[in-house]
C-alpha cells in the first residue's frame, strides 16, 4: 500500500540562507561579465588564428546563454528576499527565461530570411 504525504522533505531556507544565495549568484554574475571581458579581447587580438576566433565567437553565444540564465536567477532569489514564495518566483524566473528564448528564436529567424536569399543566389 502506498505510503501518504508525512511532512516536508526540506525545511524552507531561512533569510540568512537567502541572501547568501543571493550573495553566490552575484558573485557568479561578475565571474560570467569576465568571462565576456575575456572572450571579447580575444577577438579584438590581431594576431589570433581564425580557428580560435572562432572559438571565442561561439564562446560568446555561450556567455550570452548563461548570462540570461544568471539573470533569471537573480530574479528569482531579489523576489525570494522580498518575501516571496517559491513558487511565485520560480514563475518569475521561467517567464524571463521563455522570453529570452523567444528572442533568441526571432533573432535567428530574422538572421536565416537573410542569409537564405545569399545562398538562393549561389545556386544560380
Amino acid at each position: 500500500m502506498a505510503q501518504g504525504y508525512s511532512r516536508i522533505k526540506n525545511p524552507p531556507l531561512t533569510k540568512k540562507e537567502i541572501e547568501e544565495k543571493y550573495k553566490e549568484i552575484q558573485e557568479e554574475m561578475q565571474e560570467v561579465l569576465n568571462w565576456k571581458e575575456e572572450e571579447e579581447e580575444k577577438l579584438k587580438d590581431p594576431k589570433l588564428s581564425p580557428q580560435k576566433k572562432g572559438a571565442a565567437k561561439r564562446a560568446l553565444t555561450k556567455v550570452a546563454r548563461r548570462i540570461d540564465t544568471v539573470k533569471g536567477q537573480i530574479i528569482y532569489w531579489e523576489l525570494r528576499i522580498k518575501g516571496e514564495s517559491h513558487f511565485k518566483a520560480n514563475l518569475e524566473k521561467n517567464e524571463f527565461w521563455a522570453n529570452c528564448k523567444e528572442k533568441a528564436e526571432a533573432e535567428k529567424r530574422a538572421k536565416d530570411e537573410i542569409e537564405l536569399p545569399k545562398i538562393l543566389r549561389r545556386k544560380l
